[in-house]
């Protein structure tokens, strides 16, 4: 994943760490399943606690691999949430919530039946798509990217449904037991479909990026899993934000490695905004 343009987070975060004031990421997929990943949100989350001058953690989508409904936690009673792999990060997020860092979360096409009142339980805001933000003087669009994926028309059909709020009032409706069995089978079917689609189907659709892009500086997106710099004029760029994937996931030291943005002041103190590379070994 090493790319020439990507800053060293880690180095960052040990040279400059009274210069960090916003954190983005995205495409966590975290899950039970995978407790590699957690443990490197987990740490993630240690290293942002302790920067002094963090002021805002944006969650740009997929954060899960798979949400069925806030109720999924939150019904839980005190000791199923002492023992459950969500409350430590839930802990964590409050500290860095109570040294003043704000903490945003958008959905994705993975959790998009996440909702406020789980957010609540950190103090965080769930917000909408696309959110327009300032990083110094230069607009910022902010979105999780699969509605610029428009070349993948079946994809757009099932994102409208997923997104209706009838629709998601009916699967909210549903016992936990019959959401968790149809997240499996979306799962497995977007799998499916996924392994025969082309590489540029899955990828955003660049008229579309333009047309989003046309009153604004930055676009800030994940989804695509290929993080990247795209300059599409002088003064206006696409930063792709990549997903948290474990290298070698069989070897018994496994190492995480994610593409993250980070906005630091520069020494004039100007807001600058930089795709990092992120890496966590894990045991």
């Amino acid at each position: 994943m090493t790319n020439a343009y990507f800053r060293n987070f880690n180095h960052l975060l040990t040279t400059q760490p009274q210069d960090i004031v916003e954190l983005f990421v995205s495409d966590l997929h975290l899950s039970e399943d995978e407790p590699a990943l957690v443990q490197a949100f987990l740490a993630f989350l240690q290293d942002t606690i302790a920067l002094p001058n963090l002021k805002k953690l944006y969650i740009l989508g997929d954060w899960f691999d798979a949400w069925i409904g806030d109720d999924a936690y939150l019904t839980l009673d005190t000791n199923q949430k002492a023992v459950h792999w969500i409350t430590p990060i839930i802990s964590q997020l409050n500290k860095l919530h109570q040294n003043g860092c704000q903490i945003f979360v958008m959905q994705g096409n993975r959790d998009f039946l996440l909702k406020q009142p789980f957010c609540d339980a950190f103090f965080a805001t769930l917000i909408n798509e696309p959110t327009l933000i300032s990083i110094g003087h230069q607009k910022t669009r902010l979105e999780h990217g699969d509605a610029l994926c428009t070349d993948d028309k079946r994809y757009q059909s099932f994102r409208k449904f997923a997104r209706n709020r009838f629709v998601q009032w009916w699967l909210l409706k549903k016992p936990l037991q019959k959401r968790l069995q149809i997240a499996e089978k979306l799962r497995k079917q977007s799998k499916k479909e996924n392994a025969h689609k082309s590489n540029e189907i899955m990828d955003v659709n660049q008229k579309q990026v333009s047309k989003q892009m046309r009153n604004v500086d930055l676009l800030i997106h994940g989804h695509t899993h290929r993080p990247a710099i795209h300059k599409l004029s002088h003064n206006q760029t696409r930063y792709v934000l990549g997903d948290w994937r474990i290298k070698k996931p069989k070897s018994s030291y496994q190492t995480v490695e994610a593409v993250i943005g980070a906005v630091y002041t520069n020494h004039d103190s100007t807001p600058v905004f930089e795709l990092c590379e992120y890496s966590h070994k894990t045991k």
